[in-house]
């Protein structure tokens, strides 16, 4: 954990968030500002910085997050989704604690 990381607190629940799901290992919760319908986040319990910082010790956790999006996104009503980790400041990370963004619902969304 690290004391000044949102995501950790969030962990810790010292800062509240909208969950929608929680084990040992990742927390999913509704991101609070929602591009599309549905907008969740799948964040790992252990602080990686990114995706850039994970190795082979997290070849396990990170093909767990990547197996629990879609079953959350059914769980959300999605028929479709997108996910999207943001990896580095230039690569558009805004909170420097891995994690999965799960979005769709309403209108399609753009092609890339």
């Amino acid at each position: 954990m690290s004391a000044d990381c949102i995501f950790c607190k969030i962990v810790k629940g010292e800062i509240p968030s909208k969950k929608i799901y929680e084990d040992d290992d990742v927390i999913a919760f509704h991101d609070i500002h929602p591009i599309t319908k549905v907008h969740f986040l799948i964040v790992p319990k252990l602080h990686v910085e990114s995706l850039i910082s994970c190795n082979a010790q997290h070849q396990a956790l990170l093909g767990k997050i990547l197996l629990l999006a879609p079953q959350l996104a059914k769980e959300q009503g999605l028929k479709g989704f997108r996910t999207m980790i943001n990896t580095g400041r230039e690569g558009g990370q805004e909170v420097f604690h891995l994690h999965v963004h799960v979005f769709g619902g309403g209108e399609s969304l753009p092609r890339i």
